[in-house]
């Protein structure tokens, strides 16, 4: 007897449905064909344990298994369950005709139990998109397909509950029920730290906002012990809050990488990660003998920190510079193709100097003359151009560290922020892919980006009194649009505030935010 069930197979973070074939004849064989790895040939022994162990006879005759499309590489052990669930049917141990309403996916232990699974939720949504009436999968994944609406999703812990769901006409489970609007947007404002607690550095928390505001990518420059760490790790508590798209999206990435927590449902808080600097390329941009999202997409909505920049390796840093332009990342090797999102928003510090107290108000650098300039030179220039601001940050005085007083809270910070996203929101409205100020393409920036002459003469005088590369130019100007809208969404409509002039004092405050690209910068070192 032919029967069929139906799996799924994770191509970048989407799915594509695998039909599972099982034909058993006379003869003594077990075989899987389909273009299956190694895990998926080694179900034969755990397949066969878990039926045994479930109560029922082993079929002791030739059993062939062909995965469709042959073409796609099927990969874990995460097939096991729908060849079970198969192979069953096929020698009459349960009734087939509704096997063809689900998508199932589980792996099995050998006394036939299930365990959990990669890529829950991306196959999820293939599911309700081929029309499937439903899923079953480990019990660990319910709640994660569950955010799926449209499709009843059935948890099950082994291979008996499926049995006896199909030979009950599904009366024997109950679907998990979650409702993904009411439950979207609890735990988003409950962050670990806040900028309540940071001491000080007044100047910095405003390049945050200002990065926040806009999505420009921030460089941090200071000694050790500035606290260039300890502020990037509140960013996250001043970013606007995840739309549910958003949050779809987020989850959909961490799904596929297996890194959602047990009886995790929906990511509510944009992903802030932070890699060593002894990463591989690998590992930061994704790929791999079975391709997984790398570090930037699971940043991917939220923030990348690379603390210690210049110790990267120049392979690692290079790599980064296509998704920070385009926002997702293609990988091609010999036997695959996939594009994973990369659409983060990068967070990077350094020391000034090898010894790190270059600039310093109380220290020696104690660097020879020329190290300051390349340690920087570490970092290429293409990088650089990709960073929008680039902030210079000195050790609290004691004075400000020993004040009782809490800053600002991150919750009146991002208030401003989600202002000012809301007038970037009305602007490009209408322009397919931008979303923010750093997005802007050249003609947008004709566009919106306009200086009267007032403008034009501070910038000049800028460029030339501190011998600005060309590359500071349309950074600044993008900065200081940000800087406007921040100014303008406090006291104009979003109408207006999108169409708002950008002032002088926009302009100087841009052009503060571009420390590294000065001539001079580096040159003082004894």
């Amino acid at each position: 007897m032919l029967v069929k069930s139906y799996g799924a197979a994770v191509q970048g973070i989407d799915a594509i449905v695998v039909t599972i074939e099982v034909s058993i004849n006379a003869g003594f064989m077990f075989s899987i064909v389909g273009l299956p790895d190694a895990a998926v040939k080694e179900s034969q022994e755990r397949v066969m344990s878990a039926i045994s162990m479930s109560g029922h006879n082993v079929p002791h005759r030739m059993i062939l298994v062909n995965m469709a499309p042959a073409d796609v590489r099927k990969e874990g052990a995460a097939y096991d369950l729908p060849i079970a669930v198969s192979i069953l049917a096929a020698d009459e141990r349960m009734p087939f005709g509704r096997i063809k309403d689900y998508l199932i996916m589980g792996e099995l232990s050998l006394d036939g139990s299930v365990l959990p699974i990669r890529g829950a939720l991306p196959m999820a949504v293939k599911a309700r998109e081929q029309g499937f009436k439903g899923m079953i999968l480990p019990m660990a994944n319910a709640t994660e397909a569950a955010v799926v609406n449209n499709l009843e999703v059935y948890g099950v812990e082994s291979l008996s509950q499926v049995v006896e769901f199909f030979n009950t006409d599904g009366t024997s489970l109950q679907p998990v029920v979650f409702d993904t609007r009411a439950e979207f947007g609890r735990g988003c404002d409950d962050f670990d730290f806040d900028f309540a607690e940071v001491k000080g550095q007044e100047l910095v928390k405003r390049a945050f906002e200002v990065a926040c505001a806009g999505g420009h990518n921030i460089l941090l420059v200071g000694p050790p012990g500035s606290g260039k760490s300890m502020m990037a790790k509140r960013l996250p508590s001043i970013l606007p809050p995840l739309t549910l798209h958003e949050a779809l999206e987020t989850t959909k990435i961490h799904s596929v990488a297996g890194r959602l927590k047990r009886g995790s449902k929906l990511m509510t808080q944009r992903p802030f990660r932070s890699p060593h600097h002894t990463i591989s390329p690998v590992a930061l941009v994704g790929g791999g003998s079975n391709p997984m999202p790398g570090e930037i997409s699971l940043a991917h909505n939220g923030v990348l920190f690379l603390d210690e920049f210049p110790e990267f390796s120049r392979q690692v840093l290079e790599v980064m510079r296509q998704p920070l332009e385009d926002r997702h990342i293609s990988i091609s090797r010999a036997k695959y193709h996939v594009d994973y999102p990369a659409g983060f928003m990068l967070v990077a510090s350094m020391n000034p100097c090898p010894c790190g107290y270059y600039n310093h108000p109380t220290k020696e650098c104690t660097c020879a003359p020329g190290q300051v300039r390349k340690y920087l030179g570490r970092i290429s220039g293409p990088l650089l151009d990709r960073v929008d601001l680039q902030v210079e940050i000195m050790p609290v005085p004691f004075d400000e560290l020993s004040d009782a007083a809490p800053g600002e809270p991150s919750a009146a910070i991002r208030e401003r922020v989600v202002r000012a996203r809301a007038v970037q929101s009305h602007r490009f409205n209408s322009i397919a892919g931008v979303h923010c100020n750093a997005q802007m393409t050249p003609r947008l920036l004709e566009r919106y980006c306009r200086f009267d002459d007032a403008c034009m003469s501070v910038l000049e005088t800028a460029m030339k009194r501190f011998d600005m590369s060309a590359r500071a130019y349309d950074r600044i100007r993008k900065v200081s649009r940000t800087i406007a809208d921040l100014d303008y969404s406090g006291t104009l409509s979003v109408e207006d505030a999108a169409i708002a002039p950008i002032l002088v004092s926009h302009m100087a405050e841009a052009i503060s935010y571009r420390n590294l690209d000065r001539s001079t910068w580096g040159t003082c070192a004894k």
